[in-house]
């Protein structure tokens, strides 16, 4: 760097007040001869630069609440990702993140084990994601790539990370509306080379990860190179058991005593997931052996017959032809309690399902700076990273598209019989997916003075290439082979859009069911589907920044800038997915778009007051920003914040801006994505009459549904309705917002106690959202001017043929809704004093949510998000670093409040089973995370060892009724789902 400014080049850790959590010490002096007066300026506190604003400033009592989170914060708790240091956050863990966990068996933003961050739950494409105070961009898979995957950069090169819990739209564009994340790497001199070891007690889930790092200062430079390998081995649901088979965990109303239906294989509670078998469905009233959910189970192992389970046979009640009739070895499951427990959805496939996928990155980080002049410093970065992330999953299949109404009549297939119609359903464990994202990303700047003016002029290039490999079903070959059940075209034949040759299939084999399908088979049904996705962002920034002129309270700053940027994106889906060849799984358009963005900025620094009674500090900063983009138009935003230093350690710190944010680009552009969802939860008109007598529905709804043509005998619901979500460009409009807060700091006069309180209050209107074809239905069902509502366009229902009323088709996608909005506060303590027995630390972090509120349209009623499972009202983290005798010892829990989903269900959380009044349980405790670890050198290795989640604590335990599950473990990312696990952590400089 250049050396007449300054800069500051070490950077060391110190008592966090208020909300920054360190400060920034100067750095090395200039080797040159200086003048007297410049020897009188280096004598001034050292000026730098930190997030949340552009002009240099000394790097205390903030105006904006700025945490700093150490990365030796990831060595002391044994954490091996970049992602897993931000979680322990506040600002991200008062909402659920996306994890890699979470991106299985789920569509998710950026595809499977993406990981990114959303403060304040507002969104991850509304946190601002820099590196080194410069944009890092988006990278990820599939169409809705918009947020920094934070894999990208390895976490062995990051010293520490600054959070700016505050808007910054008006100095860093559209996407800082919840707030700004700074990455800040490792500088200066230093050869190292780390080994960390993370070892659940339980086998499944390891992590691995190996880094070398060199960096080197010279007279009028520096340079760093940092490697770094990172293996996170798969965990299977099969490695835990409180990730098996899901029990249905329902209570009697009564007595409190489990409802759920005994496995007479087990002796335990049954596992209710997903079954195998042919599902009967009744097309004759006088089938007398025709029970309500029947099904018929293959006896595999002869547990049926050893235990002497009915037949067919022995429930027929008056002979005749409607009657049902089966081969040998198959038994009705699943029309009473006790054939409930008989049924098999313990499926050996499951155990195989990945719940944290293996992954492995290997990244490369570079960076250095050089002195072309006296006055002007030239810098570069280069980030190389690949990851690979693997996918094991597996999943049902059947028969839907047999026949005219849709399933195999009796007598089609020797042995069935019956005025019934049989659906084969099979397991197959040809699921999941592999993903595979080259990012690069490189930097080009020049910074230099003017006197006391500093400049800075930058450009920015990231690249994002992503394959995603995905395990399908052809829906042609599937229609093809089943119609061969019925003399259709078969041998000799090829599929009329994968060309494939055609095989029989024996869709009612036990084998074929139980997912052993010959290879032939196989092949006939099953492909890969290559997809790419691509995304590059160019950026071009540019300021200057210094005094204009001084006031009694000291000088007026002033930074000033512009920008130029470029977003394309180009997702192009694997060939089957395009042409519309995917059965039962979610299909896509090529998504293809551009952005160009352009802007100018200014922030003003103004001192008021100093050394004032009750007034030893008073300043204002006001900044504002106009931006341009192609697709959208252009708009202002702005922001003022008020610094009131009052003495004695007291701070008050207020802040208003606002925030302008255009679509993204998957907003806009995203084509033609299809999904299935159940009629039962998103059809509001099944059986309408039974709930409005029992109170459960809304009168106007029931009006409309009867009013549509649904009659009050549709109870029974059909098959899956198909979904199509797609981008809004042509209609969406920009979000705006208003972030506003207020903080009182305090800090006691020997540095030894530090106290913080920051209210935080967001409102985002007009903000783009996903209107999804569940709530499309039940909002036209819920107007007043249905049907001419212009939702009630959206979809279309069956004509009642085999009695199935269903949705067939809904529209849904990208559009403008009414109002998102965020309030709460934020508290930390810290302690630090020297005693006898060693130097002791503590920092208390807890950030309560008063509101997570969400409009739809102007007139809805405001949903509130928090206390619901995933948004807990109260998050917090607490440590305690003890360093005595070479020695240090470091404690540290995070908890999240206890959580509940009761207000979603009419009757709480009361349901009926088999008749039976029961309860389920949709809601989590209070949950603690407690970890321990010891650091010291032992012949010049550092050595850090500990226990992470030392009381081996579970994830909570739910109803898959009633909230989302794995088994019947609670998933969101406030929950540990690997267990206890020992980690070590060896350093080595030389």
């Amino acid at each position: 760097m250049f050396t007449n400014s300054k800069l500051s080049k070490a950077v060391r850790l110190a008592f966090a007040f208020g909300a920054a959590s360190s400060m920034l010490a100067a750095g090395a002096v200039s080797a040159q001869t200086e003048t007297e007066d410049e020897e009188a300026k280096s004598e001034k506190t050292e000026r730098i630069q930190v997030v949340g604003s552009r002009i240099r400033t000394d790097g205390l009592d903030n105006a904006t609440p700025i945490t700093i989170i150490s990365a030796d914060i990831a060595k002391d708790q044994g954490l091996s990702t970049l992602g897993e240091l931000l979680r322990t956050s506040t600002v991200a863990a008062g909402s659920s993140q996306l994890i890699s966990a979470l991106s299985v068996g789920f569509v998710t933003a950026g595809g499977a084990g993406n990981e990114s961050i959303s403060m304040r739950g507002l969104g991850a494409n509304r946190t601002l994601v820099l590196l080194n105070g410069r944009r890092a961009g988006p990278a990820g898979t599939r169409g809705q790539v918009a947020a920094f995957d934070l894999n990208s950069i390895p976490l062995s090169a990051v010293d520490r990370v600054e959070v700016l819990k505050d808007g910054a739209s008006s100095l860093y564009g559209s996407d800082a509306v919840a707030g700004v994340i700074n990455i800040i790497t490792k500088k200066g001199d230093g050869s190292n080379v780390t080994v960390n070891l993370d070892q659940p007690f339980d086998s499944g889930g390891e992590n691995y990860r190996i880094n070398a790092t060199y960096g080197k200062t010279f007279d009028r430079g520096s340079f760093r190179v940092v490697a770094d390998y990172n293996l996170q081995t798969e965990l299977a649901r099969g490695d835990r058991d409180y990730f098996a088979c899901n029990e249905r965990m329902f209570y009697s109303q009564s007595t409190g005593e489990r409802t759920d239906p005994i496995d007479p294989r087990t002796g335990d509670y049954h596992c209710n997931a997903s079954q195998y078998g042919v599902w009967i469905f009744n097309y004759a009233p006088g089938a007398s052996n025709f029970l309500p959910g029947i099904k018929a189970q293959y006896d595999y192992d002869g547990f049926f017959q050893q235990f002497d389970r009915p037949t067919f046979d022995s429930l027929i009640t008056t002979p005749g032809p409607d009657n049902i009739s089966v081969p040998n070895g198959w038994y009705p499951v699943s029309y009473d309690k006790d054939s409930d427990g008989w049924a098999d959805a313990d499926h050996p496939f499951q155990d195989r399902q990945s719940m944290i996928p293996e992954s492995k990155v290997a990244s490369v980080f570079m960076m250095g700076d050089y002195d072309l002049t006296d006055s002007i410093s030239a810098y570069s970065e280069l980030t190389l990273s690949q990851r690979t992330t693997e996918v094991n999953s597996f999943r049902q299949f059947w028969t839907a598209n047999l026949a005219a109404n849709g399933y195999i009549f009796g007598g089609t297939v020797d042995g069935w019989d019956g005025s019934v119609g049989f659906m084969p359903v099979a397991m197959t464990d040809h699921s999941g997916n592999k993903t595979t994202i080259n990012y690069s990303r490189y930097v080009l700047g020049l910074e230099g003075a003017l006197g006391d003016w500093n400049w800075d002029i930058s450009y920015q290039n990231s690249y994002n290439k992503g394959e995603y490999d995905t395990a399908v079903i052809l829906n042609d070959a599937m229609i093809m082979a089943q119609n061969a059940v019925y003399g259709g075209p078969c041998a000799g034949a090829t599929s009329p859009v994968s060309g494939k040759s055609c095989v029989e299939v024996d869709w009612l084999s036990p084998d074929h069911i139980n997912g052993n399908q010959s290879q032939q088979v196989k092949d006939f049904l099953f492909d890969t589907d290559y997809g790419q996705t691509s995304y590059r962002q160019q950026t071009i920034d540019a300021y200057i920044t210094g005094d204009l002129f001084e006031l009694p309270a000291g000088m007026v700053g002033v930074a000033v800038g512009g920008s130029l940027q470029q977003d394309k994106l180009n997702d192009i889906p694997g060939e089957a997915t395009l042409a519309g060849n995917l059965w039962g799984s979610t299909g896509a358009g090529i998504t293809r778009g551009k952005a160009d963005t352009k802007a100018v900025y200014s922030e003003f620094y103004i001192p008021l007051l100093q050394d004032k009674f009750l007034a030893e500090q008073l300043d204002v900063t006001a900044s504002g920003r106009w931006t341009d983009v192609s697709t959208y138009g252009a708009d202002t935003t702005y922001k003022v914040s008020a610094n009131w230093v009052i003495g004695n350690g007291f701070q008050v710190r207020a802040s208003r801006g606002t925030s302008f944010r255009a679509p993204a680009l998957f907003e806009l552009f995203l084509e033609g994505q299809t999904g299935f969802l159940n009629q039962t939860g998103n059809d509001p008109c099944l059986n309408w009459a039974g709930r409005l007598d029992e109170g459960t529905i809304d009168p106007r709804v029931a009006q409309n549904c009867q009013a549509d043509g649904v009659p009050a005998d549709y109870v029974n619901p059909g098959s899956s309705m198909t979904s199509i979500t797609g981008g809004g460009a042509g209609v969406l409009e920009a979000e705006t917002s208003v972030s506003k807060g207020i903080g009182l700091v305090w800090k006691s006069p020997e540095d030894t106690f530090g106290l913080s309180a920051d209210y935080y209050d967001v409102v985002i209107s007009g903000q783009v959202s996903n209107l999804g074809g569940g709530t499309v239905i039940g909002l036209c069902y819920r107007s007043e001017n249905f049907p001419t509502d212009p939702l009630c366009s959206q979809f279309t229902r069956r004509d009642g043929t085999a009695g199935d009323y269903g949705i067939d088709t809904v529209r849904g996608g990208y559009v403008n809704v009414a109002q998102q909005k965020v309030r709460g506060t934020d508290f930390m303590l810290t302690y630090q004093d020297d005693f006898d027995f060693g130097s002791l630390r503590l920092r208390w972090d807890h950030t309560v949510q008063f509101e997570r509120s969400f409009k739809q349209f102007p007139d809805s009623e405001a949903s509130q998000y928090v206390g619901d499972v995933g948004d807990p009202k109260h998050v917090g983290t607490m440590s305690a670093t003890l360093n005595r005798d070479e020695w240090t010892y470091t404690w540290s829990l995070r908890y999240a409040s206890a959580t509940d989903d009761y207000q979603y269900f009419a009757n709480g959380n009361q349901t009926t089973y088999r008749g039976q009044p029961s309860t389920f349980v949709a809601e989590a405790p209070t949950y603690i995370l407690h970890n321990a670890s010891v650091q010291k050198e032992f012949f010049g290795v550092d050595v850090t060892a500990g226990i992470a989640n030392i009381f081996d604590k579970n994830p909570p335990q739910g109803s898959p009724a009633g909230v989302r599950t794995a088994g019947n473990s609670i998933l969101y990312s406030q929950y540990e789902f690997v267990g206890r696990r020992a980690f070590v952590n060896l350093s080595y400089d030389f």
